[in-house]
């Protein structure tokens, strides 16, 4: 009885360990088949790459300029006039922008909307059994499926940052002007504080954030089951499980991008 009970308590973890050890498999067969030849993969590259474009710049644009005047410009601002040092403003977007908020709205974003639609399409294809009938077939799904996808989120995820980037500091330039401050302080303070680590670690990063939301996606939609309903329930267990996947993976990262450039902590 005692391990019964046990053994209903721990299942969840059980079942999550599992899970992120497949991932990990799925990864490691996933960069293999990217790897070696023959590519035949390159027309659906090319076509997730353009969906997830088409379906995720309006959203990213919306997100960034919205957050970026509300949370770093305007309160940032606020704090910042008590002190006399609104001209500080630029170099805080610096730690607030690029090397969080950019790379973490993508991912988000690139979950929610491009990821999703990932998931219900391979749960789909999954529940109708025609990943099963392309393995009859001969037709590897890792190589077919899950290699262009990995490939179209990472791509498209990494120049989203800097995309992100552009749309989050016109945010803090629109806060700028409704604290009715000059722009050339916001600028000044800006370039001094930003360097090639942040630009890098930022698109780096992000670059990561889409490996992460491509495999955790493509591995709940190919092991959905239970008709639509299971459909349903892969797709929000994608968005959750690619969100922890994200934040655990970003908190590891920078810590090793502040052991490593220490400098990037000063702002001038």
């Amino acid at each position: 009885m005692v391990r019964s009970v046990a053994d209903r308590a721990f299942l969840p973890t059980k079942g999550l360990l599992e899970e992120v050890g497949d991932m990990m498999i799925l990864t490691g067969k996933t960069l293999m088949s990217a790897l070696r030849p023959p590519y035949p993969y390159g027309e659906e590259f090319v076509s997730q790459f353009l969906f997830a474009l088409r379906l995720c710049w309006l959203p990213l644009t919306i997100t960034m300029i919205a957050i970026d005047y509300g949370a770093p410009g305007l309160q940032a601002g606020n704090f910042l006039v008590l002190f006399g040092a609104l001209d500080r403003l630029g170099g805080f977007f610096v730690l607030a922008t690029i090397r969080e908020f950019a790379p973490n709205v993508c991912a988000i974003i690139m979950a929610g909307v491009a990821g999703t639609a990932i998931t219900a399409d391979l749960g789909a294809r999954k529940i109708r059994e025609e990943l099963d009938a392309l393995q009859v077939l001969g037709v590897d799904p890792v190589k077919n499926i899950v290699v262009p996808r990995f490939l179209a989120l990472m791509l498209v995820t990494g120049l989203f940052d800097v995309y992100a980037i552009i749309f989050g500091l016109f945010g803090g330039v629109l806060a700028s002007l409704q604290f009715q401050a000059p722009l050339g302080p916001f600028f000044a303070t800006l370039l001094t504080n930003a360097s090639t680590t942040d630009l890098w670690g930022s698109v780096l990063k992000t670059t990561m954030f889409g490996a992460i939301v491509a495999i955790v996606c493509c591995y709940k939609g190919m092991t959905a089951s239970g008709g639509a309903e299971g459909v349903g329930r892969a797709v929000n267990q994608a968005v959750v499980i690619a969100f922890l996947g994200v934040f655990a993976f970003n908190y590891v990262f920078t810590q090793t991008l502040l052991a490593t450039h220490p400098e990037i902590l000063v702002i001038k």
